[in-house]
C-alpha cells in the first residue's frame, strides 16, 4: 500500500480555480497509475481524472476542459488544476495510486464551491 496525501482543497467560490496537490509515499511512485475522484453527499464516488505511468491521460465528462491532471515523478506529486469551478464540483477529493491489482487512497480532502 501506497501512503498518499491530499492537499489544497478549500472554500472557493464559482469560476475561481483551486490546485489539489497528491504526495505519495512510496520510491516507485513512476511505476503507478494515479488519478482523483471525488464524492458528493449522496452520490457514488466517481473518476475526475487519471494519468498512467506513462503519461496517458483522461477526464470524467463533468470536469472536461476545465479540469487538468499532472504527475511530478521527481517529486512523487500528482496535481489537479481546477478551473471554471462549479458548485456541482463541491466534494471531497480523493487521490488514489494503482499497481496491478494493487490501489491505495489518500484520505480526501474538502472542495466547497459556493458563493
Amino acid at each position: 500500500q501506497v501512503q498518499l496525501v491530499e492537499s489544497g482543497g478549500g472554500l472557493m467560490q464559482p469560476g475561481g480555480s483551486l490546485r489539489l496537490s497528491c504526495a505519495a509515499s512510496t520510491r516507485f511512485f513512476r511505476s503507478y497509475d494515479m488519478g482523483w475522484y471525488r464524492q458528493a453527499p449522496g452520490n457514488q464516488r466517481e473518476l475526475v481524472a487519471g494519468i498512467s505511468d506513462g503519461g496517458s491521460i483522461n477526464y470524467g465528462d463533468p470536469v472536461k476542459g476545465r479540469f487538468t491532471i499532472s504527475r511530478d515523478n521527481a517529486k512523487k506529486m500528482v496535481y489537479l488544476q481546477m478551473n471554471s469551478l462549479k458548485p456541482e464540483d463541491t466534494a471531497v477529493y480523493y487521490c488514489t495510486a494503482q499497481v496491478g491489482s494493487t490501489n491505495s487512497w489518500g484520505q480526501g480532502t474538502q472542495v466547497t464551491v459556493s458563493s
